[in-house]
């Protein structure tokens, strides 16, 4: 299954700049844990105001924001992690 073909293409744009805004959390105070939860809120945020308030932009914030995350954890897993072990 692959997430992507239920992203809107409207959507796309958020999937880069929640995963800037992931890395400038990483740098600020923020709690690793909490990071998640703010990218999950901004993706929904972001998606509303590029969808209009309904439940499909809730769910491509939701898709966005996991998209984004996961990919974090896929650079880091082959690229960050590799380089350590």
């Amino acid at each position: 299954m692959n997430v992507m073909e239920y992203v809107v293409e409207q959507a796309f744009i958020l999937i880069p700049a929640l995963y800037i805004i992931g890395l400038m959390l990483k740098e600020s105070y923020i709690k690793d844990w909490l990071i998640p939860w703010v990218l999950l809120a901004l993706g929904v945020a972001g998606a509303i105001l590029i969808l209009g308030t309904n439940i499909e932009a809730i769910i491509q914030g939701i898709l966005v924001a996991g998209v984004t995350v996961y990919a974090n954890q896929l650079i880091k897993q082959t690229f960050i992690k590799r380089e350590e072990g």
